[in-house]
């Protein structure tokens, strides 16, 4: 990526409210583009490609004053072409032929494929998505027609469009070696709907806000504060009598404790800070989770503020933008953890935690992208776009982590533990079964994804259907309800293993927070056969390629969660001196 690619990346993400067609202001008689987009079946949305692809023509018209397209955009499959066909501001056009198109046999064909697994296209006016379907069969499904006259009708309120309706006129039966006209008209409507609302028709406030929905998110708010109250009730009269028995035993002599019955979380205080396994791993895990915590919040307020659902491909580029950016919080998270753990490899755990993540996706996205050029769909992310990529790597990511980790190492990265680790660690004695580790993690994860997976229908609904997410003040209480219900159950968790001796307990608390992740994809896999009509090799891996990249993000995330909680918790229990 050159240096001006990356300024006019940078551009675009600062101007949040603004937006690619110009101001949205036009004068009367000025152009309007329409843009060509995608087509593709309507039940793998995903599964899209080039307008043209399919025999359709452009119009005469080949200049146009501006063109655009964001590195959101790319990445996002949206891949616009100029019509051809001249539209001026408030000038009604009579019809006017687009084009003519001879049906080779190859057009044919491919028209008579396409109309039988229900294609669909999308066109833009003025950022606003315009759909309309190819063609249908007739009802012995032996003959395709084809719509080939195309009528805007365009509202507008002063100098603004505030809405695009399209009507398919002239169903013409395609044959081979026949010839189309293609034609269109427009249409100038005044309306008083302001501009601010012009998006609201694309929503589905019955869909999104149906009672379910609400109902959801109290169920979620009454389970929060039914756990809270419980692991408050819980802990705080278990830990009033271990902290009686261990003050009970505080009095007695050495040979009456070495004969009386030692156990319990007071017994490993000398192992439970103890550094735990693969630090370098560990630390860029919670470094990352830092991070993706960071960019989920400030996507969520942002787009609460300035409704960035609205243009495309913005919301998708200022998640980019706030990644990148944030990357010294990693490094700040990450670095300063490593060097409490005493950590000599920096550098290397720098590294880690600053590629950890955009390798995954990298890796997974490199996978899926081959298949997608295989098809020929506008999925596949073009090299230019994997340039970009990594320079943001290489020249914002891993600088800005580099500069977290200095400042972490420096300003919190001394050891202040309650507690002095011994020398040799302690034998951790055998338990229960259902005590192990593993199956607290497995257990650890239900009440999370419990709190959430009403929430993860709307939010898959909307990303594989054509629905149009904007709640995004109910994922904000989603989000907030599933950080406190991982936190509550990981502390839970955490409690039972050191009160089993086990001082396990900082990879034991991570995956207990992440293991709702694996409930999460679970719940993908029901989706994908019970919940849509996806189908092909293309889609069901761009399907669980993808699911597997957004289950991997929110389970380092609620694992971050899980471990900041139980940090909090373990050094106040033990730092809480016996009288």
């Amino acid at each position: 990526m050159n240096i001006s690619g990356l300024c006019l990346f940078f551009c675009l993400i600062f101007t949040i409210v603004s937006c690619d067609e110009h101001d949205h202001r036009y004068e009367d008689g000025s152009e309007v583009v329409l843009w060509m987009n995608t087509v593709g079946p309507y039940h793998n949305r995903q599964e899209t490609y080039n307008y043209f692809s399919l025999p359709f023509c452009r119009g005469t018209k080949t200049e146009i004053s501006h063109y655009h397209e964001t590195l959101g955009e790319n990445i996002l499959g949206v891949e616009l072409e100029y019509s051809g066909v001249e539209i001026n501001f408030k000038r009604d056009k009579p019809r006017t032929d687009i084009c003519e198109k001879t049906m080779t046999p190859e057009a044919y064909d491919e028209l008579t494929y396409a109309i039988k697994n229900h294609y669909w296209y999308q066109m833009f006016i003025d950022d606003l998505p315009i759909w309309g379907i190819v063609g249908e069969m007739d009802e012995s499904g032996k003959s395709a027609f084809i719509w080939t006259h195309k009528k805007f009708e365009i509202a507008y309120n002063e100098d603004r469009i505030i809405d695009v309706n399209l009507t398919s006129e002239a169903k013409v039966n395609i044959k081979p070696n026949t010839v189309l006209k293609f034609t269109y008209e427009v249409i100038w409507k005044p309306t008083s709907i302001p501009f601010a609302k012009r998006f609201d028709k694309y929503l589905d406030p019955g869909f999104f806000q149906h009672k379910i929905h609400w109902f959801s998110i109290f169920n979620s708010f009454m389970m929060v504060l039914f756990l809270v109250g419980l692991v408050s009730m819980i802990l705080l009269r278990t830990l009033r009598k271990d902290y009686a028995r261990y003050g009970k035993d505080d009095d007695l002599d050495d040979m009456e404790r070495d004969l009386g019955d030692e156990y319990g979380w007071k017994q490993v205080h000398g192992d439970v800070f103890r550094p735990p396994a693969h630090p370098i791993l560990f630390a860029s895990l919670i470094g990352s989770g830092y991070q993706i915590a960071t960019v989920s919040t400030l996507c969520i307020l942002t787009t609460i503020a300035f409704d960035l659902y609205t243009e495309r491909g913005l919301l998708f580029s200022t998640a980019i933008f706030l990644y990148a950016a944030s990357s010294v919080v990693n490094g700040y998270a990450g670095g300063s953890l490593y060097a409490r753990m005493k950590g000599q490899l920096w550098i290397k755990q720098l590294l880690v935690g600053a590629f950890l993540v955009p390798a995954i996706i990298c890796s997974v996205a490199f996978l899926v992208n081959f298949i997608s050029i295989y098809y020929g769909s506008s999925r596949s992310i073009p090299f230019t776009v994997m340039l970009s990529v990594t320079a943001i790597c290489l020249f914002i990511i891993l600088p800005l982590t580099a500069v977290g980790t200095v400042l972490g190492r420096n300003i919190s990265g001394e050891p202040n533990v309650p507690c002095r680790t011994n020398a040799v660690p302690r034998p951790i004695p055998e338990k229960k079964w259902f005590m192990e580790p593993n199956v607290i993690i497995l257990a650890s994860g239900i009440l999370p994804f419990g709190s959430i997976f009403i929430e993860m229908y709307f939010i898959f609904t909307s990303f594989w259907a054509y629905k149009i997410y904007y709640v995004y003040g109910f994922m904000l209480l989603v989000f907030l309800i599933l950080a406190v219900v991982t936190v509550c159950v990981t502390i839970v968790a955490t409690y039972f293993m050191l009160n089993a001796e086990d001082y396990r307990w900082q990879w034991t608390s991570f995956l207990s927070g992440a293991s709702s992740a694996f409930y999460v994809y679970l719940y993908a896999v029901y989706y994908f056969f019970f919940k849509t009509k996806m189908y092909g090799m293309f889609q069901t891996a761009f399907y669980f390629g993808y699911m597997a990249l957004f289950s991997l993000g929110l389970g380092i995330m609620c694992g971050t969660f899980g471990y900041i909680g139980t940090q909090a918790f373990v050094r106040k229990i033990y730092s809480i001196k016996i009288d």
